[in-house]
């Protein structure tokens, strides 16, 4: 029977032979052995006639040949297209490591051996957990979980029933038992850590039940009729390198309500940038001229940080002229009226050495960082130091916002450089010589809480190394002082032993190191109280102060966790003299409210302008300096977010003991650990906060 003509294959097989110069054979079995293979087109076998119709219908399967070559063409094809895709996605891969190493090491100092050591030590337990993980999975898998293997029956399970079986017999015997005594003896921290904040709580009850205040025996506006009877006040104002915030707190200084005679102002400019100390000399030159007595003092030889530069601005023979010395940081900005409301305390207590006002931020609500140390730092005035003042006369010095009697700073040995914290030194050693404090709660000083997460963690490790530094050093000095057995205990029980270390301590093993440990040895037990009930009751405790923080109770608690390994980490640092423990970086600020505060000042300051009516140049009325900020404010700012491998490891730790909890199904375990590694990978991440420019 004839076959209906191809002509579309024609055309084709005539390509091919052009191409390839091969012989085509016509023959059937000739097609069989050459590197062709010819199929059958034209459709179902019938006469002739129907073969044309079968062809005309649309409805026909057509088919056609393609060589050999063809098909490896194709296929090459797609090896090259799988081949480009991977060697895409392994340079973004390595572009990706290469920025994370980058962005890691560009914040490291070469001097913190206890964070490479602690990091070290976490990147070994990050590789230990994720490889009992993938055991505990295949255990998972084979029902072992259900039933579990006994020794002796590898027989039936094969070698790696024996060895599970092994396993489970060691955690049981071994592992388990020192865990699980670690364990009690964190709780049992905990427990007595959370008391004191009970007990601290139910103090600023009481003082908010019965009123208690300290109350001051004299009003300068009503009962100072001469100059002479106001005292003579020495302000200070510690800087270094405070390019965005030196206006304000030189302005705010500038304008307090007290006698000019009766009034001295020094800014210590520490900055070791030229053109920083020309701005800084200009502002002070432009509130001299203001008839405002403010000198501008640096120091050739910048040792011993702000506990030196103190030390050396004391040292002038002037300062034997003056009562009392009021200490502000670069970036606080006092009232007014401050020393009206703090000094009349000094009156007719000769045993006074330090009245201390609260902190207020003027920057409290600008991210979810600021808020949550609004919420820490709210607990720490409210609470502890109003606490402490009222009923023990002691606590720790903040450093700033604080009037100084000259003479308690000079019985106690004045400042030291021994320490980071030399305003804790300083008020340890008075309360020591018999000295008393004053805690002002209503009395509220401005300044600003540090934006990004680098700067918060800075401070945070110098604040938590120095404490350590100094119990360190003054142990002895406590236990030989005069002072009365009971203020002995406390200072070394509670101000140094409780909060400065076992704090950061158990809260660090319990939460990061016991909790994700217990997924993978079951046999060792932390109670879901421990892990969830007292934790969020201590955090609504601690969101009382600042009642409108409410709806971040929980990110709160997560954060103070995460927080845990920096103040772990400085904690061992300044308790062992680690390099990095003696370390000052300033905290870095951003001026948030330097514009509006540079008019405020030139408002207030308008009567001093008129009394005086001294030549003014064009930069006087603070509108060069604005302009200025104005300028640096359009300029464009490239951020970037760094990566924090210590909290980076810990997060892959805690999820992947959240996905061992889940294999437990142990539902309160498994949601803590979940949250927390995610707040772990927030942080570590840098995507807290402002990011760094």
């Amino acid at each position: 029977m004839s076959r209906a003509p191809n002509y579309e294959f024609q055309e084709w097989w005539n390509k091919q032979r052009e191409k390839e110069n091969l012989d085509l054979f016509e023959d059937k079995s000739d097609q069989s052995s050459s590197p062709f293979i010819a199929v059958d087109v034209s459709g179902s076998g019938g006469a002739g006639g129907n073969n044309n119709s079968n062809w005309s219908d649309p409805s026909v399967r057509k088919e056609r040949t393609r060589s050999a070559r063809q098909l490896s063409w194709v296929c090459l094809l797609k090896f090259q297209q799988m081949a480009s895709t991977v060697g895409f996605l392994s340079n973004g891969l390595l572009h990706l490591v290469r920025t994370a190493n980058r962005r890691i090491s560009s914040h490291n100092s070469p001097a913190d051996s206890s964070s490479s050591r602690l990091y070290r030590a976490i990147r070994v337990f990050l590789i230990v957990v994720i490889a009992l993980l993938g055991f505990e999975l295949v255990a998972y898998f084979k029902g072992w979980h259900f039933r579990p293997p006994s020794v002796g029956s590898a027989d039936v399970l094969g070698l790696v029933g024996e060895f599970y079986a092994r396993w489970i017999d060691i955690r049981a015997n071994y592992l388990a038992p020192p865990l699980q005594l670690l364990t009690n003896m964190c709780i049992l921290l905990f427990i007595v850590q959370s008391v004191d904040r009970i007990v601290l709580i139910l103090g600023c009850f009481w003082i908010k039940f019965r009123r208690i205040r300290p109350v001051a025996s004299v009003d300068y506006d009503k009962n100072a009729e001469r100059v002479e009877d106001y005292p003579m006040v020495l302000v200070q104002i510690p800087m270094c390198n405070e390019r965005e915030v030196y206006h304000q707190s030189i302005a705010a200084v500038s304008i307090l309500d007290w006698p000019k005679e009766r009034l001295l102002v020094q800014v210590l400019d520490d900055s070791d940038e030229a053109d920083i100390q020309n701005l800084i000399k200009a502002e002070v030159h432009k509130w001299q001229q203001r008839g405002v007595r403010i000198i501008y003092r640096h120091r050739l030889i910048r040792t011993g940080y702000k506990a030196g530069n103190l030390k050396s601005a004391m040292g002038c023979d002037y300062v034997k002229d003056y009562e009392f010395v009021a200490i502000f940081d670069a970036d606080f900005q006092p009232t007014p009226d401050f020393l009206k409301k703090t000094v009349p305390y000094f009156k007719g207590r000769d045993d006074l050495a330090l009245v201390q006002a609260r902190w207020a931020f003027v920057n409290k609500d600008e991210n979810l960082l600021t808020r949550l140390q609004n919420i820490n730092l709210s607990f720490h005035f409210e609470v502890e130091q109003q606490v402490n003042g009222i009923f023990i006369n002691f606590f720790g010095f903040n450093g700033t916002a604080g009037v100084w009697r000259i003479k308690a700073l000079e019985e106690s040995g004045g400042w030291l450089e021994r320490t980071t914290v030399e305003d804790m030194d300083i008020a340890v050693r008075a309360h020591l010589c018999g000295w008393k404090f004053i805690f002002l709660n209503d009395v509220k000083c401005l300044c600003e809480l540090p934006e990004t997460y680098e700067a918060y963690k800075k401070q945070q490790h110098r604040w938590h190394s120095g404490p350590m530094q100094l119990f360190r050093l003054c142990f002895f000095d406590v236990l030989r002082s005069k002072v009365s057995w009971a203020k002995k205990a406390n200072l070394i029980f509670l101000f140094f032993l409780l909060r400065k270390l076992i704090l950061p301590f158990y809260s660090f093993t319990l939460f990061c190191i016991i909790l994700p440990l217990t997924m993978f040895l079951p046999e060792a037990v932390l109670p879901a109280w421990v892990v969830c009930y007292i934790p969020g009751v201590m955090s609504i405790l601690g969101v009382l102060p600042a009642p409108r923080s409410f709806p971040f109770i929980v990110p709160y608690l997560l954060f103070e966790n995460t927080m845990s390994v920096t103040k772990f980490n400085a904690m061992i640092s300044g308790l062992f003299r680690f390099g990095s423990s003696y370390e000052w970086v300033v905290t870095k600020k951003l001026g948030r409210s330097s514009e509006t505060d540079l008019v405020a000042f030139e408002k207030e300051s308008d009567p001093l302008m008129r009394s005086h009516s001294l030549h003014r140049s064009s930069s006087d009325s603070g509108i060069e300096e604005l302009s200025k900020l104005e300028l640096s404010k359009l300029a464009p700012k490239t951020k970037k977010n760094r990566l924090y491998r210590k909290e980076l490891a810990l997060a892959f730790i805690l999820l992947t003991a959240s996905v061992r909890s889940l294999l437990s199904a142990q539902g309160i375990h498994f949601y803590f650990l979940l949250f927390q590694g995610i707040s772990f990978l927030v942080v570590g991440l840098d995507l807290i906060g402002e990011q760094v420019s």
